[in-house]
Order: structure tokens, then C-alpha cells, then sequence
């Protein structure tokens, strides 16, 4: 049996930072499972429904090998539980990202002693993206098709409303 691991967020929308990230660790591990959160946390209110976060993640990775989407709406270590994963894998584009990423590792290995968290960082560049930047862009009439598949560009384009 190799080596299963999660890699969970909310993918609102998923970008080419997220699927560097994907690509690397698809290459580490036997099985990797984007893990789409249904229901993020209070302060975060998605743009996309997790149907279309879910469909638009398999639009931008179809043809990785090894990988899977998936939402879940349980703690992350319950749902690393119910796939008999090993590896709960994280993101850091800057040092910034590193305390709130380190306390999340933290507490997930209270929860579950026997799941290791492993970071990676993008490609250098993808390290500015994230997705709060690129709906930004995309609501104010920009162009990210360089930051996200071209189906989340246009989903993005049909979605948000240009701000003056």
C-alpha cells in the first residue's frame, strides 16, 4: 500500500499556483486527493458553489495522474482519517503564510498524532497568486487567464460583477 495524501483548501477558484502545487506532490505520492472544503470557515464566503469548485479543480488537473477532488465537510484530520491517509499537504508562498500554516499543522497533529503535514512552495511564479487576488482582478474587468485554466477564467468572467 503507497503512500496516500490530502491536500485540502477551498479552491475559490483553483489557480496555476494550486495546480504546481498538485502537479509536485502528485509526483511525491502514490494517491493524492485535492480535498475541497464545502464549508470554510465563517470568514470565508465563497464565490463558487463546491459543485462548480469541485468541477472546475478536474477541469484544471484533468490528465494528472494519480489524483482525485473531492469535497468534504468534516474536520480535515476526519476526513485524512476516512481515506487512510498519511500526509496532509500545505502551501507557503511567503513567510507570512508560515505562522497560521504552522499553527494549523500544530493542532491538526494533536487530532491525529499518526499524520505527518508536509509543506511545499510554488514555483516561483505562482508564489504571488492566491485566489482572493485573482477574483480581485477578475471583478475589477482584468485578465487572469495567466494565473488559472482558461475554464476558470471564463467561469470567473460569467461569474463576477466589474467594480468601478
Amino acid at each position: 500500500m503507497g503512500v496516500t495524501a490530502i491536500y485540502p483548501g477551498t479552491f475559490d477558484p483553483i489557480t496555476h499556483g494550486h495546480t504546481d502545487l498538485i502537479q509536485r506532490g502528485a509526483r511525491l505520492f502514490d494517491r493524492l486527493i485535492v480535498g475541497v472544503a464545502a464549508n470554510p470557515s465563517p470568514s470565508k464566503a465563497p464565490t463558487f458553489a463546491v459543485e462548480e469548485r469541485l468541477e472546475l479543480a478536474r477541469t484544471a488537473l484533468s490528465g494528472v495522474d494519480n489524483v482525485e477532488v473531492e469535497a468534504f465537510t468534516s474536520l480535515l484530520v476526519d476526513f485524512v482519517a476516512h481515506h487512510q491517509a498519511q500526509v496532509i499537504v500545505r502551501g507557503l508562498r511567503a513567510v507570512s503564510d508560515f505562522e497560521y500554516e504552522f499553527q494549523l499543522a500544530s493542532m491538526n497533529r494533536q487530532l491525529r498524532a499518526d499524520v505527518e503535514t508536509v509543506f511545499l512552495t510554488p514555483a516561483e511564479q505562482y508564489a504571488f497568486i492566491s485566489s482572493s487576488l485573482v477574483r480581485e482582478v477578475a471583478a475589477r474587468g482584468g485578465d487572469v487567464s495567466r494565473f488559472v485554466h482558461p475554464a476558470v477564467a471564463e467561469a470567473l468572467r460569467l461569474r463576477v460583477r466589474r467594480v468601478p
